[in-house]
């Protein structure tokens, strides 16, 4: 109903000439804190060296737009904060950003891995009961590595900063089924990628509740867990072995 009433506004206003299936437009927009429990490790150069990284609540905000225009994919963008904190004691030398970091010492760093999710899908089901889309996520990485620690060489404190970006293309799916009557539904997304000794899975799953149905906006709150694994092998010199996960809850907006 909604999107046959944003139809109606568009052709009132001249921008739409006639009615029909093909000026047909949803938006979702949504936002998420995420609380996660974090593990692993990462590199510059040489092995995987593992941090005690904190427990930190991030965000995330997305935005989507579906559309009727055959062939044409619908577009999702969402943006999702991650800069984590670690330490440890080492237990071999740790090379990173040039620098040998000497075997006992208490290294810190500071990890940020925010990244942006650009997702092309098309839906094969619409509709009150169920939902299903299929396409490509492509995940971009401009983040950053910061360790601190003793200079196996001079002895003295030193800290190294590596920058990374680049990207990286998943499959992507996600389905959703209603509860008639309820304004309930269970929904699950995720994306996966495993090639060239990199391997990323992104998933979450939940439920939500639609608590305002009306003609111009939905609103409704999710609730859920969300697990993000990074195997990352030489992105931009990098590697990791990371792993976040834990339970989020957000609001999403449909208009």
């Amino acid at each position: 109903m909604k999107k046959l009433c944003l139809a109606l506004a568009l052709a009132t206003a001249g921008l739409a000439p006639v009615a029909h299936a093909d000026t047909l437009l949803g938006l979702y927009v949504g936002g998420e804190g995420w609380k996660t429990s974090n593990e692993g490790s990462f590199a510059n150069k040489g092995n995987l060296q593992k941090f005690n990284f904190e427990d930190e609540t991030f965000t995330s905000y997305y935005a989507a737009l579906e559309h009727p225009i055959p062939l044409v994919p619908n577009i999702k963008l969402k943006h999702t904060e991650l800069e984590i904190t670690g330490s440890t004691t080492l237990s071999e030398t740790f090379e990173f950003g040039g620098t040998e970091y000497r075997t006992n010492t208490a290294a810190t760093t500071v990890s940020d891995l925010t990244h942006n999710d650009i997702i092309l899908y098309y839906e094969l089901f619409d509709n009150d009961l169920v939902s299903i889309d299929f396409g490509v996520n492509v995940k971009q990485f401009d983040g950053e590595i910061t360790v601190k620690g003793e200079d196996q060489a001079t002895g003295n404190m030193t800290t190294e900063r590596v920058d990374f970006s680049g990207y990286v293309p998943m499959g992507y799916l996600r389905g959703e089924v209603g509860m008639p009557f309820t304004g309930l539904s269970l929904f699950a997304e995720g994306s996966v990628l495993s090639i060239s000794g990199s391997s990323i899975q992104d998933y979450q799953v939940g439920v939500a509740w639609a608590f305002v149905e009306n003609m111009a906006v939905d609103v409704a709150v999710r609730a859920g867990y969300r697990s993000l694994q990074l195997e990352l092998d030489d992105i931009d010199d990098i590697d990791t072995d990371l792993d976040f996960s834990g339970p989020f809850l957000g609001l999403e907006l449909h208009f």
